[in-house]
């Protein structure tokens, strides 16, 4: 029961750590060996060497070797998400001796739905669904119904390319390999589930600009530098704002109504940027964006933040024209909304796109960052079109 709690519930490393810490050895070491070989690395991954070498000494020596195996591959790839628990037949097999060890191996295996075929070199040579076996002439041989069309991963590719490839194929299971091709593993969808879920995490924690994701169990300190960089470098950007600010001081002394919108343009232009930011975002990470529809994905935001932009301003024109008579006013302000709402969605696109041409993790162009940038621009543009058009405005 203890074994299948922990197949079940994820907790965080410190939580692991104390509940290992407290546990008797034999039980702790009888308690994984229960559990699937993949799920008792995950926990043996973040518990100190000492108490991973104890625990192992304490297996039997079968399930110790598999673990063993598994330990010894990077956590974020392949083989380190990666079960030995699975069934695979030879290709020499007939269809009734297949269904004899099926059924013999089916207790231990993770997935049954889904059979790999190895050659005489336990090399991958096809695959075979259970229903595929199961309505199959007994005196058939695999290879003669196996399919040859394997979609597998290598042990050292990234899980997030790994949990790409079963997003794009639809996969419930996919096999693992080594350089020569020898079947090493497999991957199974629920495994590849906690992959999505840490990934979308990490990339969420980037867009909020935290460097790292913020643990329960952090103190203030271990928060706080987490989150400090970026707030750093996010408060040189604002000086620039200042800055600009400053150098258009006399126009604001001229027409003090100018100050009034300089939330509404910031705002909207950064509003948009970060929506535009979120769907580049996710289009990399899920793939859906190469070389070809990085221009139409560029021109597809533009326009609608043109639009958007043309929709807010009009109102916001009417507005102005009725709260203060100033025509002129609400000219500058709309066009300048207008123009910051389209370059700010803009930004928010092709800045993601670079930094992943640089090969730099576009989910750090987070949304502060994006709309810090905006702010410049949107204020460079607004006071730009003010003190032209100053003599109108007076």
């Amino acid at each position: 029961e203890v074994a299948d709690f922990f197949e079940t519930t994820e907790l965080d490393d410190e939580e692991y750590e104390e509940i290992f810490q407290n546990m008797n050895a034999n039980y702790a070491s009888e308690m994984l060996s229960d559990m699937s070989y993949d799920n008792a690395v995950d926990i043996l991954n973040v518990l100190s060497r000492n108490k991973v070498a104890t625990l192992l000494t304490l297996m039997n020596r079968e399930d110790a070797r598999e673990i063993k195996a598994l330990l010894h591959y990077e956590e974020d790839t392949a083989g380190g998400i990666m079960t030995t628990e699975y069934i695979s037949v030879y290709s020499t097999m007939s269809v009734k001796e297949a269904m004899f060890y099926v059924k013999e191996q089916a207790p231990q295996a993770e997935t049954i739905y889904v059979i790999f075929v190895v050659d005489e070199n336990k090399k991958l040579a096809g695959v075979i669904s259970l229903r595929d076996l199961i309505v199959a002439e007994n005196d058939a041989y695999i290879e003669e119904i196996m399919s040859e069309r394997v979609i597998s991963s290598n042990v050292a590719d990234d899980q997030e390319d790994v949990a790409q490839t079963m997003r794009d194929y639809d996969l419930i299971a996919l096999p693992v390999i080594d350089y020569q091709d020898h079947l090493l593993g497999i991957i199974t969808i629920d495994d590849i589930l906690d992959v999505m879920d840490e990934e979308a995490s990490e990339d969420y924690s980037k867009l909020a600009g935290v460097s790292d994701i913020d643990s329960t169990n952090d103190t203030v300190f271990q928060t706080a530098m987490k989150r400090l960089p970026w707030l750093l470098i996010l408060t040189v950007l604002g000086m620039i704002t200042a800055s600009i600010l400053g150098q258009f001081e006399e126009t604001l002394s001229q027409v003090a109504l100018l100050a009034a919108f300089i939330p509404i343009i910031s705002g909207m232009s950064g509003n948009s940027g970060t929506q535009s930011l979120a769907v580049s975002v996710r289009n990399i990470s899920t793939g859906e964006i190469d070389e070809q529809s990085k221009f139409k994905l560029a021109l597809r935001e533009s326009g609608s933040g043109l639009l958007t932009g043309f929709c807010c301003a009009l109102s916001l024109f009417l507005i102005i024209i009725l709260l203060y008579r100033e025509p002129v006013l609400a000219l500058i302000v709309s066009i300048s909304l207008t123009i910051a709402m389209t370059v700010g969605t803009l930004m928010g696109a092709i800045i993601p796109m670079f930094m992943n041409k640089m090969n730099i993790d576009p989910a750090v162009a987070s949304g502060p960052f994006i709309t810090t940038i905006n702010d410049i621009i949107s204020m460079l543009i607004y006071f730009g079109l003010a003190t032209a058009f100053m003599s109108y405005l007076i």
